[in-house]
């Protein structure tokens, strides 16, 4: 098996074609455009879908399925928050080994600042992921239909 680095940076390669690729496919608009573009497109398609009558009963119905369906959805964007919470803290415990090895047996005090930074952005990260977990995980709550 080759050196785990060069797995590493092999992968790394290969995601950056593949999100390359996508955004190439999209007509070259950045992913935060795109972003944008989709969530204004989410927007008023919400916003076309809201009746100006009162529900019927045959119509309350078919309202409850694309709850049902919003509800799993939502689900699996916590769950893919989660994923990234816990790789959050992860790369959390790394970076700390990572920082005791370059500070402490191998000397390179310019090389500790600079992975204490990093180590402080991710720290930033997992605490603004956890919050938003946590409001997530409300919002989910609010979606399901009650027991």
């Amino acid at each position: 098996m080759g050196d785990p680095r060069n797995v590493a940076h092999a992968k790394k390669v290969s995601q950056e074609k593949h999100h390359k690729d996508k955004s190439s496919a999209r007509g070259g608009a950045s992913a935060s455009e795109t972003g944008k573009k989709a969530q204004l497109a989410k927007e008023e398609q919400t916003a076309a879908e809201k009746p100006a009558s009162p529900k019927t009963g045959e119509a309350a119905k078919t309202d409850q399925q694309p709850d049902a369906a919003q509800v799993e959805k939502s689900l699996a964007v916590l769950s893919k928050l989660k994923e990234l919470e816990f790789h959050s803290r992860g790369n959390i415990e790394k970076l700390a080994e990572l920082s005791l090895t370059i500070e402490e047996e191998l000397k390179q005090k310019n090389f500790a600042e600079a992975i204490g930074a990093v180590y402080s952005a991710q720290d930033a990260f997992q605490s603004k992921i956890l919050a938003l977990i946590e409001a997530y995980e409300a919002e989910c709550a609010r979606l399901r239909p009650p027991a």
